[in-house]
């Protein structure tokens, strides 16, 4: 078995934080469990629109077998009620190439929580799970951050070819500029505009892509080349409707039908 559906999602409504432009440093409106004050909890209606979008995912066909998310709190909390109703065993493969794009600025920009922090708060958290890669504290480029999520998306597609018993579904929690992001590696559908409104990224709105073209065999499953601290994004050929992994279309781009209060927080 080979994967052939993603499912994305993007967090859900957030509690709120600020920083001082002078010095960089973020202050957090709700205090966050992991202490770091970029690194919010959801408010109590995106708690409500994660256990709607958990009604939604549980009655999709294929079914998600597999989950990866971004390491930030938010991320992981808007999964808890999706990881209970799928009966709290699914790992949580926290992966920062998943993670937040804050931009390029002179400050260092923040990180997640460690795995062993997370993991205290959400059981199923796999704190062995090697990311994919890890963003520059330093910032990231528009380009940068289409880069990276492709090399991520490469590598997580990759790896769970190879699995032994590998889902046919995985389900992805991130953010809203890494969720267009990410659209637009699956397809290879990069705009010249790159503020295109294109992928849909709705606090807890779901998209679906479809692989165009399975792998035969594993022999035609290629191996990705592993990142290491310090070096530079790897190049994958992504761009001009090639997307990665062979390609993937669209089904579902946004769908916030589960959601009581509809599409909200988009780009």
């Amino acid at each position: 078995m080979v994967l052939t559906t993603i499912y994305l999602t993007r967090h859900g409504f957030r509690g709120n934080w600020t920083q001082n432009p002078a010095t960089g440093e973020y202050y957090a409106n709700v205090p966050s469990p992991t202490k770091i004050p970029s690194d919010p909890p959801l408010a109590a209606y995106g708690v409500e629109q994660a256990k709607q979008l958990a009604e939604k995912i549980i009655t999709l066909d294929p079914p998600v077998g597999a989950i990866y998310s971004s390491p930030f709190y938010r991320c992981l909390e808007t999964l808890k009620p999706t990881v209970a109703s799928l009966g709290g065993e699914v790992l949580i493969r926290g992966d920062n190439g998943l993670g937040e794009w804050y931009g390029v600025a002179r400050f260092d920009h923040p990180s997640p929580g460690s795995p062993e922090l997370l993991k205290k708060f959400f059981p199923t958290y796999s704190a062995s799970y090697e990311p994919s890669i890890i963003p520059s504290t330093n910032g990231e480029t528009l380009e940068e951050l289409h880069d990276r999520c492709a090399y991520t998306m490469l590598r997580i597609i990759s790896d769970l070819d190879k699995e032994e018993g590998a889902p046919k579904a995985v389900l992805i929690c991130t953010h809203a500029a890494t969720l267009i992001a990410v659209g637009r590696a699956l397809t290879g559908d990069m705009p010249e505009d790159v503020g295109m409104e294109d992928f849909k990224p709705y606090t807890c709105g779901l998209s679906k892509f479809v692989r165009r073209k399975l792998p035969r065999d594993r022999g035609e499953r290629k191996q990705v080349l592993a990142w290491s601290k310090g070096e530079a994004i790897p190049k994958v050929d992504w761009r001009d409707g090639k997307g990665v992994a062979g390609g993937w279309d669209c089904e579902l781009n946004g769908d916030c039908s589960h959601l009581k209060d509809g599409a909200e927080r988009g780009w």
